[in-house]
C-alpha cells in the first residue's frame, strides 16, 4: 500500500489548522469571517482533484471544508448564534458571488494564446449546474443547521468540558446532511445506486475523521483571551 498519501494527508491537515489558529489568533472574530470566505472558494476548488488514500478514491476539499464548521462552532461558542449565523450568510454569499463571477469570466473568448488556459479554467471553474446547485444548497441547509444545533446542545451540555459534545453533537450531524443534500443535487440518477452510496458513505467517514482531528484545534482556539486578535489589541493599544 502506498502511504504517500496519508502522510501527506496528514500534514496537509496540519498546516491547515496551523493557519487557522494563526488567523484567529492574528485578526480574531473578523479573522474568522476571512477564513470563511477563503475556505468555502478553496474547498470547492479542490474537490475537482481526485486522489486514492488507503484503497479510498476520495476528492480532495473535505479538510478546508470541515475548518468551515470549524469557524462558525467556534463563532456560536464565543459570540453567539446570532454572530455563526451572520458568518455562515457571509459564506454562502461568497461562495455565490465566486461562482456567478467565475461562470461569467469563461463566457470570454479566448485568442490563440490563451485557448490552453482556458481549458484549463473550464476544468476548475467550469462547474455542471447540477454540482454547483449541490454545493451552494448543502452549504447552506447544512450550515443553518450546523448553527442551530450547536446552540441547542450548548443549553443542554452547557458545561465548559462539554466543548466537544458541542461540537462533534453539531457537526457530525450536519456533516451528513450536508454530504446527503450534495450527493443527491449533483449525483442521484447519475451514477447507480451502488457507486451512489459508496460516494455517500466515504465522503462522510472522512468528513468524521477530520471533525474528530478539529476538536483539539478549537480547544487551543478558545483558550485565546484575545478574541479581537493581536492585530485588534495591537490597534487599541495605539
Amino acid at each position: 500500500m502506498d502511504w504517500f498519501n496519508p502522510g501527506w494527508g496528514v500534514l496537509f491537515g496540519v498546516v491547515q489548522f496551523a493557519l487557522f489558529l494563526l488567523c484567529y489568533r492574528l485578526f480574531g472574530r473578523t479573522g474568522l469571517y476571512a477564513w470563511i470566505g477563503v475556505a468555502t472558494v478553496l474547498a470547492n476548488l479542490q474537490v475537482v482533484k481526485t486522489i486514492e488514500m488507503l484503497g479510498l478514491v476520495m476528492t480532495l476539499g473535505n479538510i478546508t471544508y470541515a475548518s468551515i464548521y470549524m469557524a462558525t462552532d467556534l463563532l456560536n461558542e464565543r459570540h453567539g448564534r446570532e454572530e455563526a449565523r451572520r458568518a455562515v450568510w457571509f459564506g454562502f454569499f461568497f461562495l455565490l458571488a465566486s461562482t456567478l463571477v467565475m461562470q461569467l469570466a469563461l463566457v470570454f473568448k479566448p485568442d490563440e494564446s490563451g485557448k490552453e488556459m482556458q481549458a484549463a479554467m473550464e476544468t476548475v471553474f467550469g462547474l455542471a449546474p447540477r454540482v454547483a446547485a449541490g454545493s451552494l444548497a448543502a452549504y447552506l441547509i447544512s450550515q443553518v443547521l450546523d448553527v442551530r444545533l450547536f446552540s441547542r446542545l450548548r443549553r443542554r451540555f452547557a458545561a465548559h468540558g462539554h466543548f466537544w459534545i458541542r461540537i462533534l453533537g453539531s457537526t457530525l450531524v450536519s456533516q451528513f446532511v450536508d454530504t446527503l443534500v450534495f450527493c443527491t443535487i449533483a449525483f442521484a440518477g447519475v451514477f447507480e445506486r451502488a457507486v451512489w452510496i459508496d460516494i455517500l458513505v466515504t465522503t462522510y467517514l472522512i468528513k468524521f475523521v477530520v471533525s474528530g482531528a478539529g476538536t483539539p484545534v478549537l480547544y487551543v482556539a478558545r483558550s485565546f483571551r484575545e478574541t479581537d486578535g493581536l492585530w485588534g489589541r495591537r490597534k487599541a493599544a495605539d
